[in-house]
């Protein structure tokens, strides 16, 4: 089975690792071998910025981008940056693993549309628009006090921006408020990168079935994010808690909703897939829970490739 990952945190593992980090084979969530042993045609990996720990959220965003290029570079025999749909098209037929920019937390563009720009001309194709603060664009899910406050005029207008652009907009870790703004304002299919279905497990990180319902009807995916507080009240969240994620999710939202968005390497406590090459114990799963071939392909790549092919 195919699969495209709309979530990773990787790029944080990276930096300040210049010796020890390995590419190609090491200890964390994702690395090339365990992409190639998942059939990985995409992996979408954030720039993460933290607002609170990182002093200037611009410059640590275009670290972040100039280490990931820096080990592509080193592997291009693997894998390759992908701007469009047609350029994962093309890796696909060179047999290249496609690199999806992105970047966590919207305040890496300090308000301004000519960062966006210039990140765009550097690769992102997603904006994450908040992490857990608050920014020139919105609010965080996360603080309970702005769960009904929307985006700002400058998140409005950077909505707009980004779909003249060609850029994926994602309301993961987004205020409510901000998320109907979100869907209001695109007039292109939006993504919750790494969200899972607050009916199953009460928290403001997942989505509401309302929501999921005007994710479907807007042509939208959502990432089954992997992060144990988000899918189960185990210590340890199992694929059959995953499974009942994606079952309301297809009951609520139609089968053309469900996407993967694994937070490997942003999460501290791996679920029992502890790695992205273990993506066979939920094909596996959702084939005993009566889930088709072409039902799995969508919900592992396919949902999401056509939001890319909208948006990009």
């Amino acid at each position: 089975m195919n699969l495209i990952d709309m979530h990773c945190d990787t790029i944080l593992k990276m930096m300040g690792r210049e010796e020890e980090f390995n590419f190609k084979n090491n200890n964390y969530g994702i690395d090339l071998s365990k992409l190639k042993r998942s059939n990985s045609i995409a992996e979408f990996f954030a720039c993460f910025v933290d607002l609170k720990g990182d002093k200037d959220p611009l410059q640590r965003a275009l670290d972040m981008v100039d280490k990931l290029y820096l080990e592509i570079n080193k592997h291009r025999e693997t894998i390759a940056i992908a701007k469009s749909y047609q350029d994962i098209v093309t890796n696909r037929k060179e047999d290249k693993i496609s690199a999806i920019l992105t970047i966590e937390g919207g305040e890496a563009l300090k308000g301004k549309l000519s960062n966006l720009r210039n990140f765009y001309k550097l690769g992102v194709r997603l904006i994450t628009l908040t992490w857990n603060y608050q920014n020139e664009i919105g609010y965080p899910g996360c603080v309970e006090e702005f769960a009904e406050k929307g985006l700002t005029e400058f998140g409005k207008e950077l909505i707009t921006e980004m779909n003249n652009l060609g850029m994926i907009v994602d309301v993961s870790h987004l205020s409510d408020g901000g998320f109907y703004d979100a869907i209001k304002y695109s007039k292109k299919p939006i993504v919750a990168s790494h969200s899972n279905a607050r009916k199953v497990k009460s928290h403001s990180r997942n989505l509401t079935d309302h929501m999921i319902k005007l994710l479907g009807e807007n042509g939208g995916v959502m990432g089954l994010n992997f992060c144990n507080p988000f899918l189960s009240k185990n210590k340890v969240a199992t694929v059959e808690d995953m499974i009942s994620h994606i079952k309301h999710i297809v009951n609520i939202g139609g089968i053309d909703v469900a996407a993967i968005g694994t937070d490997f390497d942003g999460i501290d406590n791996p679920p029992e897939i502890k790695h992205i090459g273990e993506m066979d114990k939920l094909v596996d799963a959702l084939q005993k829970h009566g889930f088709s071939e072409v039902d799995i392909e969508k919900i592992f790549y396919k949902n999401t490739l056509r939001v890319i092919k909208e948006n990009l």
